[in-house]
C-alpha cells in the first residue's frame, strides 16, 4: 500500500499540467535558487571620526556576489540602521527605508537620511552630531529572503574627565552619575573612551562608573594606594555593580562646543552667587565642568586664575605647565568646593553661539 502511494505521488509530481489549469498550477510552483546571487553588505571604513555639532556619513554599500548589479529587481530593498548597545540582545532603531518610505526614530528624527549616491548606496548621514551618538551602528540590507549586515563605529573627538560631586568621593549611584555628567555638559564615558584616555596619559585612582554599568579606573603610574607598586599600568576593572545601591565616582566624556569659553575679567573677586550674576550680566552663563575640560583639551585653553564653575567647584586649566601653575603637568587643576557665600574667586563663563 505504501509503495503504491509513493508511486502515485511521483506520478503526480511528474505529470504535465492540464492546459485548462495552467494558471493554477503556476501558482503552486515554488522556485528555489540555491546557487544564485548572494547579497553582500560592506562598510568601506570600520571607524569614522567626527565631533559634536558636526555632520558625518557612516558608509554602507550592498552587492550581489555573482553579479555586478545592486539588486535582482525581484524584491524591494529594505535598509535598516540600528545602534548597538552593550546588551547585545538589544538594539536602538535609528532609520528604516524601503522604496519611497522613510522613517527615523527617537533622538535621530530629523537628523538622519540615506546618502544614496548610487543604487547600491545605503550609507547613513547624521547631522548635528550629539555626544550620545557615539557608538557602534549596524547597517542591515534585506532583499526577499536574503540579508546581510555591516557594523560601523562612530568615534567622537573629545576628552574624558573624572567627576565627583560636592558631597565627596564615592557618592553617586549609576543613575545619579548619569545626571551628574549631563549637568556638566557631558555624557558617561564608555570603556573604549576611558581606555583611549588612559593611553593618552589619564591617571586617576578613584573608581568611577562607565556607561556600560561597570566600575573602573585608569592607572599610568602604579603606586601603593592604587593596586600596588608592583602592578602593571592599565585600566583597573571592579566589575559590574548594583546600579541603585552601589556608589562610586563617574568618568564623563565631552566634546567641543558651539560657543565661547572664557575667564571673565572683573574688577573684584566674587562669591559664587556674584559669579553667576556676573556671567549673566555679560550675556553668558557660568561655565560647566565639561566646558572647561573641552576648552583645555581641544582648544589648548590656558589660564592660571582659579574660577568658579556651575557645580560650585573652583578650577583652572593649564596647557603650558610652569612655576606656580601646575609645574609638572598640563591639567585642569581642581581647587575644591569652597564656601559659596564667603570665599572669593574669579569665574569662567560660557556664551553659546546661535
Amino acid at each position: 500500500m505504501k509503495a503504491l502511494l509513493f508511486l502515485a505521488l511521483i506520478s503526480a509530481c511528474g505529470a504535465e499540467p492540464h492546459p485548462g489549469n495552467s494558471s493554477l498550477e503556476h501558482e503552486r510552483i515554488v522556485h528555489i535558487q540555491e546557487n544564485g546571487p548572494r547579497l553582500l553588505v560592506v562598510a568601506e571604513q570600520a571607524k569614522i571620526f567626527s565631533h559634536r555639532g558636526g555632520n558625518v556619513t557612516l558608509p554602507c554599500k550592498f552587492y550581489h556576489e555573482h553579479t555586478s548589479t545592486a539588486g535582482s529587481g525581484t524584491h524591494k530593498i529594505r535598509v535598516k540602521w540600528t545602534k548597538l548597545t552593550y546588551d547585545y540582545l538589544k538594539e536602538v532603531d535609528v532609520f528604516v527605508a524601503m522604496g519611497h518610505h522613510r522613517k527615523s526614530y527617537g533622538s535621530y528624527q530629523g537628523r538622519v537620511s540615506l546618502r544614496e549616491s548610487s543604487e547600491n548606496d545605503a550609507s547613513l548621514v547624521i547631522t548635528n552630531i550629539r555626544l550620545e551618538d557615539y557608538g557602534r551602528y549596524k547597517c542591515e540590507v534585506i532583499e526577499g529572503l536574503e540579508d546581510d549586515t555591516a557594523v560601523v563605529t562612530l568615534n567622537l573627538e573629545g576628552v574624558v574627565f573624572p567627576y565627583s560631586p560636592r558631597l565627596g568621593r564615592y557618592n553617586l549611584n549609576f543613575h545619579e552619575a548619569q545626571r551628574a555628567c549631563a549637568e556638566q555638559d557631558s555624557v558617561m564615558a564608555s570603556f573604549d573612551q576611558l581606555y583611549d584616555a588612559w593611553r593618552s596619559g589619564l591617571d586617576w585612582c578613584n573608581a568611577g562608573w562607565l556607561s556600560d554599568g561597570s566600575v573602573q579606573y585608569p592607572i599610568t603610574k602604579p603606586r601603593e594606594p592604587c593596586g600596588g607598586r608592583n602592578t602593571v599600568p592599565g585600566v583597573r576593572n571592579y566589575g559590574f555593580w548594583d546600579k541603585e545601591k552601589s556608589r562610586y565616582d563617574v568618568f564623563c566624556f565631552t566634546s567641543n562646543f558651539n560657543g565661547r569659553f572664557y575667564y571673565l575679567i572683573h574688577p573684584t573677586k566674587l562669591t559664587y552667587d556674584e559669579a553667576v550674576q556676573a556671567c549673566l550680566k555679560d550675556g553668558s552663563q557660568i561655565a560647566k565642568v565639561g566646558q572647561i575640560f573641552a576648552a583645555w583639551k581641544l582648544l589648548g585653553y590656558d589660564r592660571c586664575d582659579a574660577g568658579w564653575l556651575a557645580d560650585g567647584s573652583v578650577r583652572y586649566p593649564i596647557s603650558r605647565p610652569r612655576k606656580r601653575c601646575s609645574p609638572s603637568e598640563a591639567a585642569v587643576r581642581f581647587v575644591g568646593f569652597p564656601d559659596k557665600k564667603h570665599k572669593l574667586y574669579g569665574v569662567y563663563c560660557f556664551r553659546a553661539y546661535n
